[in-house]
C-alpha cells in the first residue's frame, strides 16, 4: 500500500500523557516524604520511641512494597495511545493472506456446548473470503457430544453464513442475534422477515439436537474414553445432504471446519490450554497453514465480523508488520450488569493499562482475541540453512510438518487424505513433542498456566511487537464471571500463574532490561509481582493498624503533626487518579468502588493463595492445575448478580479471611470510637480509626451478607462462627508478638 493512504493511523494522547506524568512526579514526592518520615524512626532512641518496633517495621515495609509496585504501574500510563483503522483500503479479497481460527475448550458439562458451537459459527461468518478461513475446534475433553454439536454446527452454518451475508448482519452468532430485535438487516422487508424466521426455526433444531444427545449421555459408547484419557480425533466436517430441507452450498463458499481431540493419557502432561494451541498450531499447518491465526475462547464469540478485516490492517502496513507478531483486541462481555459488583468486566485492563502498553510497543497476549502470525511462535528458528535434523530436534519428527515450513503457506502437503489423517493424529499424539522444543522455545509456552502472558512476554524479548486495537463495537464478546466462587477460583489460577513467571528465571526485571525497554520491563514486572506484592501489605493494613488501636499504640502522625499531611495527600491522591481514569473510561462512582472493593477481597485471598501455590510448584511441592471456569449459568446466582447482591456461597477458604478481617475491624473501630470520643485521642489516633472505617464501609456487602441478609446468597452462621474464632487467633498473635 503507498504511504500516502495508510491502513491505521496511531493517535497520541498528548493530554493524558501530562496529566499522568505530572501526577506521578507530585505523587513520587510525597512517597520520598513518607519514606523520610518512616526511615527517621529507625534512628531515634529505642528507650523514648513511641512506638513499638516491629509493627512500625511491617507498615513500612508494606509502605514501601506498595511504592514499588504503584512505580512499576506508572509504566502504563507514560505514553497511552489509540488506533484507528481503514479496512476499506486492504487489497482486493483475492489478495488477502488466509487466515486460521483456533478456539479451544475442554468441558461440556462447565462450557455448554450449544454456546461453544455458537462462537464457532461467528467465527465462521467473519466478513473475510471464506475460501481463506479455516476454524478449528480442539476439544480437550474427547467429547462425542461436542463431535456431534461440530457436525450440526456445519448443517446449521449452510443456511446461516448465506442469511449472514445477503442480509449483512452484524451480530453474527446466533445466540445473541436471535435474543436481538427482529430489525437487524434486510430493512424490514416481508422477505427478510420471512427467511429469519425459517433460520430461527433451523437453530431451534439444531440445538434441540444437541440437546437430545446430551440427555442420552453423548454419543460414547466406549466407557473407557475419558476427559483424562482419550485417542486422537481429527476430522475435518463436511456435507451431509441426507434429511436435509436446505439446497447444498458451494464449498468454495464454506470455511473449512475441522474438529481436533488431542491424545491424552494419564502418564503424560498435556499442558492446559498451551498444549491444545500448539496441537492446533501443528493440524492447522498441515490441513491450511495459514500465516495467520486468530485465537479464541470458546465463550468468546466474533461479535463484530469486520475483526479479520481490521487486523490485517496493520498485518499487512509494510510500516510495521516486519516485527508485528500480533493484533490484541479487548475481552468485553455481554452478560456484565449495569452495577458489576465482581468487575468482571475488567475495565482497568482493557480501557486504560493495554492503551498505555500499546504506546510501548503493543500489549502482551491476553488470552483470546487475538490475531497471531505463525511464524512468530516458530521463534525465529526456521532458517533457509538450517538442515532437516536441527528443526526435527525443535518441531519433532514429522517430515510433513517440517515440509510444511517451505511451502510458503500453500494447505495440503499431503494429498492422500487418508495420509492426512494419518499424520495429523500423529501430530495431536501425546508423545509427539517429546525430546523437542514444543513449548520451550516454540508454540505457545509450558512454565506457566497462563502462557499467554509468557509467551508475550518471551516474544517481545525477541524483538517482536503488537498492536491493540479497541473499535467503538466490541469485536468479540464473551461471558463475564457472575458470581464470587468463580471470580475467587480464576483470581487464585492467574495469580499463581503470574508469580510463576516472576519468580522464574525469565523474571521480566532481570531478563527484561538487557532485551527490552526499561519501561516495558516494569510493566512486566507489574503484571507478574503484583499477586505477591499485593497481598502482604493489605494484609498488614487490615490487622496491625488495629491491633496498635485496641492498646492504644499510634502508628501515624497526629493530625496536629505537619506529617500527617503527607498521609493525607498520598490517599487521596492514590484514590483521586483512579477515580479520574474510571470516569474518563465511562465508568461511575459506583464503579470505583466496586474496584476498591475486589482489589481488597482479591488482595487478601486470591493474591496470597496464588503466590503461595506459585512459591510451592517453584518448590516442587505440588504440580500446576487448572480448571477452566464455570460457563453454566444458575439462575438464582445471575439473579443475585443482576441485583448487585453478593454470592457469598463460596469455599471457606475464601470467606473465612474476609469475615474475620471484618470482624477485626469492627471491633477495632467500636475501641477507636471508645478513645476518642471518651479518651479524648482524636488527634493522635484519627488514622487508625479512619483505617478501619473505611475498610468497613468499602466491605460492606460483606457486614450485609454477615448480619442482614437471609437468602440463600448471605454468609452462613457457621462461617461467621469460624471467621470469629480466627479473629480472635489474630488478636492473640497480635498482642504476644507485635505489641
Amino acid at each position: 500500500m503507498e504511504d500516502s493512504v495508510p491502513l491505521h493511523v496511531r493517535h497520541v494522547h498528548k493530554l493524558s500523557i501530562f496529566i499522568n506524568r505530572s501526577h506521578s512526579l507530585i505523587h513520587s514526592i510525597a512517597i520520598a516524604f513518607l519514606i523520610y518520615y518512616r526511615a527517621s524512626f529507625l534512628f531515634q532512641d529505642p528507650k523514648t520511641r513511641a512506638s513499638p518496633t516491629l509493627p512500625w517495621l511491617l507498615l513500612f515495609a508494606s509502605e514501601l512494597l506498595l511504592s514499588f509496585i504503584w512505580l512499576l504501574g506508572q509504566a502504563y500510563r507514560w505514553r497511552p495511545v489509540t488506533r484507528t483503522v481503514f479496512p476499506e483500503r486492504l487489497p482486493d479479497d483475492d489478495k488477502l493472506p488466509p487466515i486460521d481460527v483456533l478456539i479451544c475448550t475442554a468441558d461440556p458439562d462447565s462450557e455448554p456446548t450449544v454456546e461453544v458451537m455458537n462462537t464457532v459459527l461467528s467465527a465462521m461468518a467473519l466478513d473475510y473470503p471464506p475460501e481463506k478461513l479455516h476454524v478449528y475446534l480442539s476439544d480437550d475433553g474427547g467429547s462425542p457430544l461436542t463431535l456431534h454439536g461440530m457436525r450440526q454446527a456445519w448443517w446449521f452454518a449452510r443456511g446461516w453464513l448465506p442469511f449472514c451475508r445477503r442480509y449483512r448482519i452484524a451480530t453474527s452468532c446466533p445466540q445473541a442475534y436471535f435474543s436481538a430485535p427482529e430489525d437487524d438487516g434486510g430493512g424490514g422487508s416481508s422477505e427478510f422477515k420471512t427467511e429469519r424466521q425459517k433460520i430461527k426455526e433451523r437453530y431451534e433444531v439444531f440445538k434441540d439436537s444437541i440437546a437430545k444427545v446430551r440427555e442420552r449421555g453423548g454419543t460414547n459408547d466406549n466407557g473407557r474414553i475419558t476427559a483424562r484419557d482419550h485417542p486422537s480425533v481429527i476430522e475435518v466436517i463436511q456435507d451431509d445432504h441426507a434429511n436435509d430441507t436446505v439446497p447444498p452450498v458451494d464449498q468454495a463458499k464454506m470455511p473449512l471446519l475441522v474438529y481436533v481431540s488431542r491424545e491424552k493419557r494419564p502418564s503424560h502432561p498435556h499442558h492446559f490450554k498451551a498444549g491444545a494451541l500448539n496441537v492446533l498450531q501443528r493440524v492447522s499447518s498441515l490441513i491450511s497453514n495459514s500465516p495467520y491465526m486468530l485465537v479464541l475462547d470458546c465463550d468468546m464469540y466474533c461479535n463484530d465480523p469486520t475483526s479479520a478485516r481490521r487486523a490485517m490492517c496493520f498485518h499487512l502496513d509494510s510500516n510495521i508488520s516486519p516485527s508485528l507478531a500480533f493484533v490484541q483486541f479487548p475481552q468485553r462481555f455481554h452478560n456484565i450488569s449495569k452495577n458489576d459488583i465482581y468487575d468482571s468486566q475488567l475495565r482497568s485492563c482493557f480501557s486504560v493499562l493495554w492503551q498505555g502498553f500499546d504506546g510501548l510497543n503493543g500489549p502482551v497476549v491476553s488470552g483470546t482475541g487475538f490475531y497471531i502470525k505463525r511464524e512468530s511462535l516458530r521463534r525465529g528458528v526456521i532458517q533457509q540453512d538450517v538442515n532437516l535434523e536441527e528443526l526435527k530436534q525443535s518441531f519433532g519428527s514429522s517430515n510433513e510438518l517440517i515440509k510444511s515450513f517451505r511451502q510458503n503457506h500453500k494447505p495440503n502437503v499431503i494429498n492422500s487424505q487418508d495420509g492426512l489423517l494419518k499424520e495429523t493424529q500423529f501430530l495431536a499424539s501425546v508423545a509427539y513433542e517429546n525430546d523437542t522444543k514444543w513449548g520451550k522455545e516454540v508454540g505457545f509456552l509450558y512454565d506457566s498456566v497462563t502462557e499467554d502472558l509468557f509467551t508475550g512476554f518471551m516474544l517481545r524479548c525477541k524483538g517482536w511487537t503488537s498492536v491493540y486495537c479497541d473499535p467503538l463495537r466490541p469485536q468479540f464478546l464473551g461471558s463475564g464471571i457472575t458470581n464470587l466462587n468463580d471470580l475467587l477460583s480464576q483470581g487464585t489460577r492467574w495469580s499463581s500463574g503470574l508469580v510463576e513467571v516472576g519468580l522464574s528465571k525469565f523474571c521480566p526485571l532481570i531478563y527484561g532490561p538487557p532485551r527490552i525497554s526499561l519501561l516495558e520491563s516494569m510493566i512486566y514486572g507489574d503484571l507478574t509481582f503484583f499477586p505477591l506484592i499485593y497481598f502482604f501489605p493489605l494484609w498488614c493494613f487490615a490487622t496491625i493498624p488495629q491491633l496498635c488501636l485496641l492498646d492504644g499504640i499510634t502508628l501515624y502522625p497526629k493530625v496536629s503533626n505537619p506529617h500527617f499531611v503527607i498521609f493525607v495527600f498520598i490517599f487521596l491522591s492514590a484514590i483521586s487518579k483512579h477515580l479520574q481514569e474510571v470516569l474518563t473510561t465511562g465508568g461511575s462512582f459506583q464503579s470505583w468502588r466496586n474496584e476498591q472493593r475486589i482489589w481488597m477481597i482479591k488482595s487478601i485471598t486470591t493474591h496470597l493463595y496464588g503466590s503461595l501455590d506459585a512459591i510451592m510448584k517453584r518448590m516442587g511441592v505440588r504440580e500446576a492445575s487448572f480448571l477452566p471456569t464455570n460457563k453454566v449459568e444458575d439462575d438464582e446466582r445471575v439473579k443475585l448478580y443482576q441485583m448487585g447482591k453478593f454470592d457469598f456461597q463460596t469455599s471457606n477458604m475464601f470467606l473465612v479471611p474476609m469475615v474475620a478481617l471484618i470482624i477485626l475491624n469492627m471491633a477495632s473501630f467500636t475501641g477507636g470510637l471508645f478513645r476518642v470520643m471518651f479518651l479524648g485521642e482524636w488527634d493522635k489516633m484519627f488514622v487508625q480509626v479512619f483505617i478501619s472505617f473505611y475498610i468497613l464501609i468499602m466491605n460492606f456487602p460483606i457486614i450485609e451478607g454477615v448480619m442482614i441478609r437471609k437468602d440463600k446468597g448471605r454468609i452462613q452462621s457457621s462461617v461467621t462462627l469460624l471467621s470469629a474464632v480466627f479473629s480472635c487467633g489474630i488478636l492473640f498473635l497480635g498482642f504476644i508478638f507485635l505489641l
